[in-house]
Parts: C-alpha cells; sequence; structure tokens
C-alpha cells in the first residue's frame, strides 16, 4: 500500500490530542510511541489509503513507508525535539468526513545558492518594516484569523523497484481561529478535516503558544534566541529546530509588530542562515527569502517576503538535496498568507471595519 505522510506542523498539546484522535487499533501503541504524538495528525486520521492520480501504479506492491516528521511547536521561545513519528491508520472516513482531492506530482525549481553576504543588512531591513507595521490588538472575546493556501508532500516509495514518486496535496484553503489565550480555537481545512472544521479548544494550551504569553515578552532577539536554544533537544539539529520553531510561529500566529521585528533579528544570528535572492511562495509571488538547510534531511526552509515592503509572504520546503527518494529541486511545502485578522467570534471572517495585518 501507499502512505500519504503528510507534512504539518499544528500546535497541539497532550491533552488535545488524547481527546481529537481516534482509538489506535490493536496492538496498541506502547506508551512512549503515544508520548511522542506531539503534533497535531487530524490531517493524517482522516485520508484514506489510496493511491494518487497520475501515471499507472507499478504491478509490484509498494511498501508503506515511515513518516518522517519534524514536530515543531508554534512559539517564539520554546522548540521542541523533532521526533520521527510512524503512524499507521486505517478504516473508513467519519460521516462527516470529505474526501481529500487526489494528490498532484510535487513541483520542481532550479535550485538558487543561498549567501550570507547580505544576510545583515537583509534582516535589518525586514526588521524595520515589521516595526513600522501596526498591528491590531484582541480584546476580551475576540479571535485571531489567519487564511492561508498550503500544500504538502506525500512520498509514493516502490521498494521493489526503488523508485520514488513525490506528490503534494494540490493548493487548498486553511483557516485558523485563535484565541489570545489560547484556550479556544477553530481549524476549517475543507477536504482535510471534516466537513465544517474541527475544535481546537483546550484548557490547559502551552502559555509559549500563545498571543497572551507573546505580547508579553521583552523585545530582544538575544533573550529570544536564548530561550529557544534552552528548549529544542535529541539528536536532530538544534539551529534548524530553533529556525524552524521561529518560522511556525510568523507563519501561524498574530505577532506585535515590535517582537516580530526581534524574532527576525534572533533567526538571523542562527548559524547557516543565509538569503535567497528568488523563492516564490505558493501564490506564486516572487520575493526574498531567509532560509536554512536541515543537515539531516537537505530540505531548505525558506521564509518569503516581498522584496520591495518585506512584509512577509509565506513559506517554502525545497529538497535541496537528494533524502528518502526526495530528489533535489522538489518543492515539498509551499504557503500563502491570505489573511491576518482579529475577529469577534470563533468562525466569524473578516469583515467590513474589522482590523486585519
Amino acid at each position: 500500500m501507499i502512505r500519504n505522510p503528510w507534512r504539518h506542523n499544528e500546535p497541539l498539546d497532550h491533552a488535545e490530542l488524547a481527546r481529537l484522535l481516534p482509538a489506535p487499533a490493536d496492538p496498541r501503541l506502547a506508551a512512549d510511541r503515544q508520548d511522542l504524538l506531539e503534533e497535531y495528525l487530524m490531517s493524517e486520521i482522516h485520508q484514506p489509503d489510496h493511491a494518487p492520480a497520475g501515471p499507472a501504479a507499478p504491478t509490484a506492491s509498494p511498501a508503506r513507508r515511515p513518516l518522517r516528521r519534524a514536530v515543531l511547536f508554534a512559539t517564539a521561545v520554546a522548540a521542541a525535539a523533532a521526533l520521527a513519528v510512524v503512524v499507521s491508520v486505517g478504516g473508513s472516513p467519519g460521516a462527516n468526513t470529505v474526501a481529500a482531492p487526489e494528490l498532484v506530482k510535487a513541483p520542481v525549481v532550479q535550485i538558487e545558492e543561498g549567501s550570507a553576504v547580505q544576510l545583515a543588512s537583509t534582516v535589518r531591513e525586514i526588521a524595520a518594516a515589521a516595526t513600522a507595521r501596526t498591528t491590531p490588538q484582541p480584546g476580551p472575546g475576540q479571535y485571531i484569523y489567519i487564511k492561508s493556501r498550503v500544500s504538502f508532500m506525500s512520498t509514493r516509495h516502490n521498494v521493489d523497484t526503488g523508485e520514488s514518486t513525490t506528490w503534494v496535496q494540490p493548493l487548498h484553503d486553511r483557516e485558523v481561529w485563535k484565541s489570545p489565550d489560547g484556550t479556544k480555537g477553530w481549524l476549517d481545512e475543507p477536504g482535510y478535516q471534516d466537513k465544517g472544521g474541527i475544535t481546537l479548544d483546550n484548557n490547559e494550551p502551552r502559555k509559549q503558544s500563545t498571543y497572551k504569553w507573546l505580547a508579553a515578552q521583552p523585545n530582544d532577539p538575544d533573550a529570544l534566541l536564548k530561550s529557544v536554544y534552552a528548549t529544542v533537544s535529541g539528536d536532530r539539529d538544534h539551529d534548524q529546530q530553533a529556525f524552524k520553531e521561529i518560522g511556525s510561529v510568523i507563519r501561524e500566529q498574530l505577532v506585535p509588530s515590535a517582537l516580530a521585528a526581534s524574532l527576525y533579528e534572533a533567526a538571523g544570528r542562527i548559524p547557516g542562515v543565509v538569503v535567497v535572492e528568488h523563492a516564490q511562495d505558493a501564490s506564486g509571488r516572487d520575493g526574498i527569502a531567509l532560509a536554512r538547510l536541515d543537515p539531516q534531511t537537505g530540505e531548505r526552509s525558506e521564509w518569503i517576503f516581498d522584496r520591495e515592503t518585506h512584509q512577509y509572504l509565506g513559506s517554502r520546503g525545497v529538497q535541496v538535496r537528494e533524502f528518502d527518494g526526495v530528489k533535489p529541486g522538489t518543492v515539498v511545502e509551499r504557503t500563502t498568507i491570505v489573511t491576518r485578522a482579529i475577529v469577534d467570534a470563533k468562525n466569524q471572517r473578516p469583515g467590513a471595519g474589522q482590523a486585519t495585518v
């Protein structure tokens, strides 16, 4: 059979995962394996195992491959250990589940070499632009709303021939609502979650992932970076964990302007960070990127900014060297920010008179 290992970084706690995940089939996961499920896996558990659209499948049965996934929590000052998780999901979709669209072949781009020569000046420009922007503050009972368009990777591997084909989700909308204190939330990702969306409510959220906590942090790049490194662990590259951690915050959270500037400055001080002069977000907009190559997987994570305004546009993951059957130049992840806003209720979309970023 074929595994569809969606690359997805979703910040949830143990309690929320225990409530949302279905009971595993026997044999049950061992306790230590269950502890690895720190990442939000709803986009996995609702996917039926099926071959993606495209060329006819080879006659030999492809083997299920292990899911390789970095578990990264969305917080500016805490990075969890990256963990390799193996998940096997079966059974029929629930009544409210919408069948996911067929996968498409992953885009392939020419790899542009990054450089640290303009890193300091580029970071200064991005940080200055962030400071100059006005960020609305959510009030009591309000929600942070973020709409993006995303595509994540799945790899199809034939164990008999050794051939791999990299497939991705079609670009699709993803909408998230978060209360400032993190206790209330909603996720709507048509085709990849239950119809109408799923709750992200959590009575005991990790404080570091909330707007309320971020807004209280000092605007000191060195202090922020020190906090990140104090919490990373495991065998994976700690510098890459720190870079990915900051990236998860700027992608799907509302960060106060001054703190955003400090986060960019902190990221620029991580060893191995470079500038890529040309990178495209999921909408095809060309921008300049802050990027870092994961030395273990060969994937380069890119944060893409408008070349003139230096506003954050989205992110991209590009395979720079072959790893686990994924060829160099393969775009394994694409995102673009459509809207950030403050709304008055969960599931409400921004309208006239509501603050947007």
